[in-house]
């Protein structure tokens, strides 16, 4: 029997004040057009709720643009369900945040893209640090659980114990210190994202600092770097095990990233029940358990550990969804990460690396010293 998800990922829109060059979202991103109803979005909660979800992610893009946010919000609570609104901030204000708390929001998460103004800016494409710190103190004025996610690259990590200081200053309860993972539009700019291997170190040493001298004050969580380590990150905690993603047109996915695998056949929830989805699509199935798996994957002791790794950064780098996760040491791949990450290492930069491709059609780069170009 296939055990119930506790998560689902509710991107309600792609619409986003930001532009960040690592962005989760597809590079065919979904109209507002083709967006779901919040009626819709009623009857997917009702139904993940019945299913066994019992934590709800309200992201996108960013879920404030969306006017009837406030009755997604309502729809989770009255099903049951723990909602955590993920957002850039931009746009949360005092009266916005207490619509939301009125309807039963639980708790947010507010990303930040450095720890000052001007990194912070460049990073994410536009003016926003200004608007990340008055979200803060919203969030802290309400009482809330208070997450903070950063994203994590060669253009920040240096600035890490800035980072965190901010993070503890603008009273977050957790930090999530999430090393890019390079798919997607990370896979787009990962010239000018990927870090060296001294940057990681000194990072994970400031991690281990910082947790010796303040505990869980505020809880810092390290997101694994999986070309660096050898080993390759458990993806969503195997395939179709833990968490369901439904897209702005009611596209449901295993994984965020999944929307680039080809020959999926996604399912979506205007026309199957999440359940059905969940329980009996092939897209679902395609590489749950372990039947699936080919080369070192097969016999590996930690194939019900790492499940194989990441299925779409699989299909990235090779073309194949099915194959052993190139971040892994004992993929027949790995020659494709380790000649990324040694190009890096002495170096220390490649090709393209002093720009960024922005998540945002036809707009411009901005280069790494602020000046910006039409491409």
């Amino acid at each position: 029997m296939i055990p119930a998800p506790w998560a689902l990922l509710a991107e309600v829109t792609h619409a986003c004040p930001l532009h960040c060059p690592y962005c989760s979202n597809p590079l065919e991103l979904v109209r507002k057009s083709a967006e779901l109803t919040a009626a819709d979005w009623a009857r997917v909660l009702a139904e993940a709720a019945e299913l066994g979800v019992v934590q709800a992610h309200v992201s996108g893009g960013e879920p404030l643009l969306r006017p009837d946010l406030a009755d997604i919000v309502r729809s989770a609570h009255r099903a049951g369900i723990y909602t955590q609104l993920v957002t850039s901030g931009v746009g949360l204000t005092p009266d916005r945040l207490g619509e939301l708390l009125d309807v039963g929001l639980n708790s947010v998460q507010l990303s930040l893209q450095d720890a000052r103004r001007p990194g912070s800016n460049l990073i994410a494409g536009r003016a926003s640090y200004g608007d990340k710190e008055r979200a803060a103190a919203v969030i802290r004025d309400a009482g809330l659980p208070f997450g903070l996610n950063v994203v994590l690259h060669r253009h920040n990590l240096d600035n890490l114990p800035d980072i965190i200081e901010v993070g503890a200053r603008w009273g977050a309860d957790r930090i999530e210190l999430a090393n890019t993972q390079f798919y997607g539009w990370a896979l787009l700019n990962r010239a000018a994202l990927l870090p060296t291997r001294d940057q990681l170190d000194r990072a994970k040493a400031t991690v281990a600092e910082w947790r010796a001298a303040h505990g869980t004050k505020p809880e810092l969580v390290w997101v694994m770097p999986d070309y660096y380590e050898g080993v390759p990150k458990p993806c969503m905690g195997g395939w179709g095990a833990r968490s369901i993603t439904v897209g702005p047109d009611g596209t449901a996915l295993p994984c965020p990233a999944a929307y680039a695998v080809p020959d999926l056949a996604a399912p979506n929830v205007r026309d199957r029940s999440l359940a059905w989805i969940w329980e009996e699509s092939p897209a679902f199935n395609a590489y749950r358990g372990t039947d699936w798996m080919t080369g070192p994957c097969r016999e590996c002791p930690r194939r019900e550990i790492d499940f194989g790794g990441c299925r779409c950064q699989a299909h990235a780098l090779t073309g194949d969804a099915a194959r052993t996760d190139p971040a892994c040491a004992l993929s027949p791949d790995h020659d494709l990460v380790r000649a990324a990450t040694t190009a890096v290492d002495e170096d220390g930069r490649t090709a393209g690396a002093d720009s960024f491709v922005y998540r945002r059609p036809g707009g411009p780069r901005i280069s790494s010293n602020g000046s910006s170009r039409t491409p």
